[in-house]
């Protein structure tokens, strides 16, 4: 992959929980959050990474009333979401850690970071990945939603697997959960 000395700036199209695109401005980079199945006892969204093809690399399965069901990357077993993200000691539903494909573990906190809807750092505690809302009194953008998923540059490899503990995060929010 090119350099650029700039993290990944993945434009989010739509901005919903339900799918989008993920670009990023250098055309380095896409991810599509797709839901596959709706109805009254689960929903499932599948990740593809679209750089290069369409290939499924996270499926999500929510279970009935919007519950928290189970992860898998691949064609690997499945984890209870409970289990992949871990809720914080201090029992914050908004702060919850995982555990990369890479071995480290990884932080999502919930507006704890002026300018971040959603902000992902390491266990020493330096930026990795954040996620910001359009700006208010921004203008309209064509086809675009102003979200914006931020990943450092150093870490392309857990593109997907940000996404998608950040769509379970901002669907825990959303659902109260």
């Amino acid at each position: 992959m090119t350099s650029y000395g700039m993290p990944y700036l993945l434009e989010d199209k739509t901005g919903k929980l339900t799918g989008s695109h993920f670009v990023d401005i250098n055309d380095r980079l896409r991810l599509t959050l797709r839901c596959t199945t709706r109805g009254s006892t689960h929903a499932t969204y599948i990740i593809y990474n679209t750089t290069s093809g369409a290939d499924p690399v996270v499926t999500l399965n929510f279970g009935s009333n919007n519950s928290l069901g189970t992860i898998t990357f691949g064609s690997g077993p499945q984890v209870p979401m409970s289990s992949f993200l871990e809720s914080s000691p201090n029992g914050s539903a908004k702060s919850r850690k995982f555990i990369g494909s890479d071995g480290q573990q990884y932080r999502w906190s919930w507006r704890t970071t002026q300018g971040e809807e959603w902000t992902c750092t390491n266990a020493s505690n330096h930026h990795v990945a954040s996620y910001s809302l359009k700006v208010p009194g921004e203008p309209e953008y064509d086809q675009s939603s102003g979200c914006v998923l931020t990943i450092e540059e150093a870490y392309p490899h857990l593109a997907a697997e940000m996404l998608a503990s950040l769509s379970i995060m901002r669907h825990i929010v959303a659902h109260n959960i």
